[in-house]
């Protein structure tokens, strides 16, 4: 696996990452936040809890939810959740494109790796032990 980075949002009312723009893009794909989490083999209980912490990071709401009932509730992104996840992916494509070399230079230097133990890279060079 080439070397890789990752964009975090820092900010004093809160933070946002690659597992909150991923619940939001899945909310945005499914239409519900069950579902968002099941894709995400993440609990509801969490996404919802990530859902709450969004919405009151944000001067205004990111993700609208509707109550069910017989027709059964939902969830999408506001317009200014859609802006969050364009303006996240663009940050983390113009990054990407800026520390390309370096990647390559990294690439080149760190040791070749295998996948192992639930998807953890390990050395191919060790018998698996720490």
């Amino acid at each position: 696996m080439p070397a890789d980075l990752r964009v975090r949002f820092l900010h004093p009312s809160g933070a946002i990452g690659p597992g909150k723009i991923a619940l939001l893009e899945a909310i945005d794909r499914t239409g519900s936040i069950s579902a968002a989490a099941r894709s995400l083999d993440m609990t509801f209980r969490r996404a919802w809890f990530l859902v709450e912490t969004m919405n009151t990071a944000f001067r205004e709401p990111v993700i609208r939810t509707s109550v069910g009932g017989r027709e059964g509730g939902g969830a999408g992104l506001t317009p200014l959740g859609q802006e969050v996840v364009a303006r996240y992916r663009q940050t983390q494509e113009e990054a990407r494109k800026a520390a390309e070399p370096h990647l390559r230079w990294l690439d080149e230097v760190l040791k070749e790796t295998e996948v192992k133990n639930g998807g953890k890279a390990a050395d191919s060079n060790t018998s698996g032990t720490t």
